[in-house]
């Protein structure tokens, strides 16, 4: 049923934003007498000369409404344009936080039983599902997040999993996605710790576990090839030289310990990020001691204007966060003043003779440890081996708990509970697993706010250029160093080139490559066909 009396015209003198609304519904309402009837305007539909907005009115009821905002659509009126924001950032906007943090759970939930291959790995699951299926952000953000990470102290893909999801759905957000990504692994290291009994053999991993190492450092290489194909001249030799310097380390012992790599890689990450502002300031003028002057040069990199970003136009991600700038700033004073606390506490009563409390002296071990590790993984193994052995167990229970972590799904640091179970049950695994995790966790809550106001800034975006490429060239050399644990057998190879070709061809999601993998290396166990089974670096002894 229509109505002439509806039929509405617009003047050609409306601003230009009405092109943004072309295709959109715009609602206005009824007669004042027909409360529960409104008006739908249609399109606006482009001539020759002009623009011509028809108003075919129609009738709907009051209470369809409610089904429309259940459905999470907002419906834009004409004056909404005013306040300079596009329907699709309104859009975006009106979306309840209880919906994002449902995505954040259930994006969340199935990565802690397929997180294999350790960090890199993780890193590469996290883009595949955060960048490429589910575009939360794009390229740019993630590796940002992730040079963050890589800078910090604290399990870098941990790190990763809770900045990612703190800006999606705030700091209940970030904590569940931190427990949901470690709840597998922790609880099978802490059930293995109570009985401490002995799962997986480290040297003769079961047949279901065979062909997930090859299939996880797949991801690694497909990780690599996204984010260093989007390099620019100046990041790829910042790249190059870091993956060199990565991969010197890791193959230069007794010269250079690998421990070194905690001080090491920070550094890179800091020069990485000099270099590229540098750079980003040639032919530019800039105030030198009071007077301005011209640097001489053009910039070797590209650098995107600093009026790009989450913050560039609108708060909308510092509300996201939830974490205002000075709550940031006191959560890294927290930090300090409780690893300052604990480790003089427990090393007063050391010297005093005392014995301090197992529990305090658990934490503060662990605590201690996680504020001085930057990348987490097998770095950390040295220093808790120090630690633990042989005080709270044997060397061979300490390797037994070892090889059940490197076979588990998520971060290494989860062998934290295995430690603390061994030594005082489940009370001291829980201990030992908030006191190796906090430090990384409570940093990367208190920097996110920071990077997420500054991160639109032209000197810190020029900076964060070359610290995100420095953090690639490490994804680079993590290629070239796992892929020796990683590929032993020609099965190993084969496996790992199917799920190669899976992830980068197809584009199956990161689960699915690595589920795909496990059943491929398992039909080829020398328990099932048997084939491919010769060592992969034996070809050559053989001709």
């Amino acid at each position: 049923k229509l109505d002439a009396e509806f039929v509405v015209i617009l003047s050609s003198s409306i601003d230009t934003s009405i092109t943004s609304l072309r295709n959109n519904r715009s609602v206005t309402m009824a007669e004042e007498d027909n409360p529960k009837e409104v008006t739908v305007a249609a399109v606006a539909v482009e001539t020759s000369d002009e623009f011509v907005e028809d108003a075919v009115p129609e009738k709907i009821d009051a209470n369809d409404e409610e089904q429309t905002e259940s459905n999470g659509q907002l419906e834009v009126a004409s004056g909404d344009v005013d306040n300079g924001k596009t329907a699709a950032e309104l859009l975006e906007e009106d979306i309840p936080w209880i919906e994002r943090f449902k995505q954040v759970f259930w994006t969340y939930l199935p990565l802690g039983f397929v997180a294999f291959g350790g960090p890199q790995a993780h890193v590469a699951i996290l883009r595949d599902h955060l960048v490429v299926q589910r575009n939360w952000l794009d390229e740019d953000q993630f590796t940002e997040l992730f040079a963050i990470g890589q800078g910090l102290p604290g399990p870098t893909s941990t790190q990763l999993v809770v900045s990612t999801a703190l800006a999606r759905a705030g700091p209940i957000g970030g904590l569940t996605a931190f427990f949901l990504w470690n709840l597998p692994g922790l609880i099978v290291l802490t059930v293995c710790g109570v009985l401490i009994a002995t799962f997986v053999d480290e040297n003769n991993p079961p047949w279901y576990l065979i062909g997930l190492p090859p299939a996880a450092i797949s991801l690694v290489f497909k990780a690599f090839y996204g984010f260093g194909k989007k390099l620019d001249k100046l990041g790829i030799i910042l790249c190059l030289i870091s993956s060199l310097v990565a991969i010197m380390i890791n193959g230069s012992r007794p010269k250079i310990d690998p421990l070194w790599s905690q001080y090491i890689y920070p550094s890179m990450l800091a020069c990485g990020g000099i270099v590229s502002y540098l750079d980003s300031i040639r032919g530019t003028d800039v105030k030198i001691f009071g007077k301005i002057r011209r640097v001489p040069g053009k910039p070797y990199g590209t650098y995107k204007s600093a009026s790009k970003g989450w913050d560039a136009e609108s708060d909308l991600t510092m509300r996201r966060i939830g974490i205002p700038i000075w709550v940031g700033a006191l959560i890294w004073i927290v930090w300090a003043v409780v690893l300052a606390v604990t480790v003089s506490v427990v090393g007063r009563m050391r010297r005093n003779g005392e014995v301090p409390n197992q529990y305090l002296e658990i934490f503060e071990v662990m605590y201690r440890i996680g504020s001085l590790i930057f990348g987490g993984g097998q770095v950390v193994l040295p220093m808790l081996q120090t630690e633990v052995v042989p005080m709270w167990m044997k060397k061979d229970a300490f390797l037994q708990g070892l090889g059940l972590a490197q076979s588990m799904p998520g971060p290494l640091f989860n062998f934290s509970s295995y430690l603390g179970a061994v030594y005082k049950g489940v009370p001291g695994a829980l201990v030992a697993y908030l006191g190796l995790f906090g430090p990384g966790v409570m940093l990367i809550f208190g920097m996110v706010p920071f990077w997420a106001r500054l991160r639109h800034v032209k000197w810190f975006k020029s900076t964060l250029n070359g610290v995100n490429a420095t953090a690639i060239g490490l994804v680079g050399a993590a290629c070239v160093i796992l892929w020796e644990g990683a590929v032993t057998t020609f099965a190993d190879a084969m496996v790992f080139t199917l799920a190669l070709c899976l992830a980068v061809v197809y584009g199956i999601g990161a689960p699915w490559v690595v589920l795909t993998g496990g059943v491929f290396g398992a039909i080829l166990h020398k328990d099932a066909l048997g084939l491919g089974q010769n060592e992969w670096c034996s070809l050559g002894s053989d001709l």
